[in-house]
């Protein structure tokens, strides 16, 4: 389904290289809208003419060279093993006609680690959008493949909206806390992934909405979790897995300070402060999760702004217990 050409748009601030692929057939689309019973299945016409009217060409990147990844390596400490593994994927492909690819990814680790963070950068990395699921709060196997147009309030799948609407023949797709998907009754959510994971079944993967195969085998697959004793194996198996650790005290602190220079280098308000945090600051902030970090910073300047220094305390940070994040939603 790849009819392509070359072209090198600019694209996430970096110019990668790019072919235009065909991610569905538009003759089949026109079939599908033709047996539509006229004023029926509004929604599932609109699907069909929105695919018509963006045309079924996406582009599919890749960086044009081995892209500067020292900046990554220094932000996620802790990631390592993972970039190391994108890195030697990226080289395969450098200097020649092939398309990327890298194989799918499983993040272990535990909350607030960076997994998440991880994937987003990813996409950044690749020049490429990005797809979000978060699997903890979804109850149906029709969030990733969509759901029969004959049920009421029935829509398409993430999988097929992200193809469709975006720009991209093979975004990121991060599937969150898969460790955490349930289902109810006769569905599964993760059932979807056992084609979606593999090459050439997902080369003609049909959403159950919308009826037309779509070219996902492009894909770029990066899933979370904290445990994978409740994934099923057939997934584990068509994954690579990386146990992600916290960072060491000294990693910590590193991307500690680096967080400080980016918010203080984002705000107009952030000359002034100091232009590096002390080591005892640093030392309090690297006792949290990455995660904690932006936020714990955003109180301590405005703490200290409060009490007109330009210098943070360890008194303006907030409790690093996490007891009080962990209410809510975690990635």
């Amino acid at each position: 389904m790849s009819t392509s050409h070359e072209l090198t748009p600019v694209l996430g601030g970096q110019i990668p290289i790019a072919r235009m692929r065909s991610v569905y057939r538009l003759a089949e689309v026109e079939q599908r809208l033709s047996k539509l019973p006229r004023n029926d299945h509004e929604s599932l016409r609109s699907t069909y003419e929105r695919m018509l009217e963006k045309g079924a060409d996406r582009f599919q990147v890749k960086p044009s060279g081995l892209p500067a990844m020292e900046a990554l390596y220094d932000e996620l400490p802790n990631f390592h093993e993972v970039l190391d593994d994108v890195k030697r994927q990226i080289a395969l492909c450098e200097d020649s006609r092939d398309a990327l690819e890298i194989t799918p990814m499983l993040l272990l680790g535990p909350p607030g680690v960076g997994k998440t963070h991880f994937a987003r950068e990813m996409a950044r990395l690749l020049g490429t959008g990005m797809g979000f699921m978060s699997m903890s709060s979804l109850t149906a196997g029709w969030v990733l493949s969509g759901a029969s147009s004959q049920w009421k309030g029935a829509r398409p799948g993430k999988v097929f909206e992200t193809l469709v609407d975006g720009a991209y023949a093979n975004p990121v797709m991060v599937v969150d806390e898969i460790d955490k998907a349930r289902g109810e009754h006769a569905y599964d959510p993760l059932g979807a992934l056992y084609s979606l994971l593999e090459h050439d079944t997902a080369q003609t993967f049909t959403d159950e909405f919308a009826e037309v195969p779509i070219d996902c085998s492009q894909v770029i697959w990066v899933a979370t979790a904290n445990d994978e004793r409740s994934i099923p194996d057939p997934i584990l198996n068509r994954m690579n897995v990386y146990e992600v650790q916290m960072p060491d005290h000294a990693a910590a602190c590193a991307i500690a300070k680096r967080l400080y220079l980016s918010i203080r280098g984002e705000h107009a308000w952030g000359q002034r402060f100091d232009p590096e945090p002390s080591n005892e600051v640093l030392d309090r902030l690297a006792e949290m999760a990455p995660r904690e970090m932006r936020r714990a910073w955003m109180t301590a300047f405005g703490n200290a702004r409060l009490d007109g220094r330009s210098s943070l305390l360890s008194k303006d940070l907030p409790a690093s217990s996490g007891r009080k994040a962990q209410i809510g939603f975690m990635h």
